[in-house]
């Protein structure tokens, strides 16, 4: 029998905890629930959930910093992150994104769209080469271990990164759009914007372009990225 996915939700509204959960079991997810930054962290550590989501605002550790401190940590870095919360504005969800989280959605929302993506987090996170490491020049990847390592060093990279270096990686030299990477990396029906894949393309080019070594990463003026080539 298949192990159903757990999902850790970290909701500081009680009412809106308990409709949250109720339509994820409902779905068949192992559900546990939080409505305290600090101890959404004690659980992590305990039992690590299949994906997160997250309130912005919450009790003692707000929404932003248990995100920072999950991303920050190889041991979660790779647990996908939906933030939920009231704060709509732009530049809030730019930070949200730029800390790390896969998603965004704000207050009110649909709970079938939120179970929408909450799948679609899951459904990217997992491993789609077969277990085959992935190699350019001195950088490798296995998806199994979820491990990223170049010349020999260990990259922890969060899920975003991990996501766009294995779609680079399988296609190697080959320029992608912003709207390819878009799609392959966030999914056709999510409302990411263009920019954002500038964002995250500059946080895998830090990470894996090691002090020493070349940049793996070509910007391609008007038409997107490649690896290599």
């Amino acid at each position: 029998m298949a192990v159903k996915p757990s999902l850790l939700i970290v909701e500081d509204d009680l009412a809106l905890a308990e409709l949250i959960v109720w339509h994820c079991e409902a779905e068949g997810y192992v559900v546990r629930q939080t409505a305290d930054g600090e101890e959404a962290l004690l659980m992590v550590a305990e039992q690590m959930p299949d994906a997160i989501i997250l309130d912005w605002m919450i009790k003692h550790v707000p929404g932003i910093e248990v995100l920072r401190q999950l991303r920050r940590d190889k041991a979660t870095a790779h647990v996908p992150v939906i933030m939920l919360t009231a704060r709509g504005e732009e530049e809030d969800r730019i930070r949200g994104l730029k800390t790390g989280a896969d998603d965004y959605m704000t207050k009110p929302f649909s709970p079938r769209e939120l179970l929408a993506r909450v799948e679609a987090v899951l459904r990217r996170s997992r491993p789609v080469t077969g277990g085959q490491t992935l190699v350019a020049g001195d950088l490798e990847l296995d998806p199994v271990a979820h491990r990223v390592t170049r010349g020999g060093v260990a990259i922890p990279l969060g899920p975003t990164e991990f996501r766009m270096l294995v779609h680079f990686l399988e296609r190697p030299g080959r320029v992608q759009s912003r709207e390819q990477l878009l799609d392959a990396v966030w999914g056709m029906d999510s409302d990411i914007e263009l920019r954002t894949v500038d964002v995250h393309i500059r946080r895998l080019r830090k990470a894996i372009n090691l002090p020493g070594t070349t940049d793996l990463i070509r910007t391609v003026r008007s038409a997107g990225y490649a690896l290599g080539g």
